[in-house]
């Protein structure tokens, strides 16, 4: 197979879950789409050494990349949402899994990084060493932001819990 149908191949197969990682980091589904555009227009150059070795980590790093630095390359006036209808959540042919609204309402209160450990380690239930290599950072830095993250999402879903049985 040539590099280019094998990265093809590699995308389709990819896709939603890149997307849904750079969604919930971003919490935004058109800027997660992206980076994840943006990450594998990256890779695509890169492919033919990559393809060989286990290519699935350096694409997981640079959609992570690629959705904590989105805020510093684009200085677009941010409008909220929070009270839209949520969109039916598709891309093409794939549909991303089921998506909590109310965990996306509390992600979106913590800090991108923060929010980027939490996704990786519970959501996408990574290691304390897969998480840190992802992110360039320690395990202590790791621990230290899931910990805080999940104190902090806890506090988030029971204040939007107590205001749902009120």
């Amino acid at each position: 197979m040539d590099d280019d149908a094998d990265f093809r191949q590699f995308v389709t197969a990819r896709w939603p879950a890149l997307v849904q990682s750079a969604y919930l980091i971003t919490v935004d589904l058109g800027i997660a789409e992206d980076c994840v555009q943006e990450a594998l227009a990256r890779v695509h150059s890169r492919w033919g050494r990559l393809r060989n070795d286990n290519p699935e980590p350096y694409v997981r790093k640079a959609v992570v990349n690629a959705a904590l630095s989105w805020r510093r390359k684009r200085r677009i006036r941010e409008v909220s949402l929070d009270s839209a209808v949520h969109p039916a959540v598709e891309l093409g042919s794939h549909q991303l899994g089921e998506i909590d609204y109310q965990l996306v309402a509390a992600l979106r209160s913590l800090p991108p990084t923060m929010r980027a450990v939490v996704v990786l380690r519970y959501l996408e239930d990574r290691s304390e060493a897969e998480t840190a290599q992802l992110l360039g950072c320690s395990t202590g830095a790791v621990k230290s932001a899931a910990s805080r993250g999940m104190a902090k999402l806890r506090t988030a879903l029971a204040a939007t819990t107590e205001g749902a049985h009120r």
